[in-house]
């Protein structure tokens, strides 16, 4: 199976205003997971919303869903990728975010 995106993670200040944004503006809801993050659980990409402070990206966060998260890492780095954040688990998977040549931070994830 080919790598697709998935997922686009979205910095913010905190999630409650940005839930009511995407709530009121397109209808879009949300679940929360802990108070600094939550998300669309409905579509083929899913937007997510990361309020910590140590653990929000710069930019919006599109995220690769792949089959083998180790086969990824390397490949990542072979082909000129610098990784930004090891992989790492969290409810339903794991994931590691990498830059690619145009300074882009992505990250790739393997659902568990």
């Amino acid at each position: 199976m080919p790598a697709k995106i998935c997922f686009v993670e979205l910095p913010a200040a905190a999630t409650a205003p940005m839930k009511r944004f995407y709530a009121g503006a397109f209808g879009i809801g949300m679940a929360d997971f802990g108070p600094t993050y939550a998300c669309t659980l409905d579509g083929d990409v899913d937007l997510g919303v990361q309020a910590d402070a140590s653990e929000t990206t710069r930019a919006p966060l599109p995220v690769l869903r792949v089959a083998d998260l180790e086969s990824t890492l390397a490949a990542v780095t072979r082909a000129g990728g610098v990784v930004t954040k090891p992989a790492f688990g969290f409810p339903g998977g794991r994931r590691f975010h990498f830059r690619d040549p145009g300074g882009n931070e992505l990250a790739a994830m393997q659902v568990e």
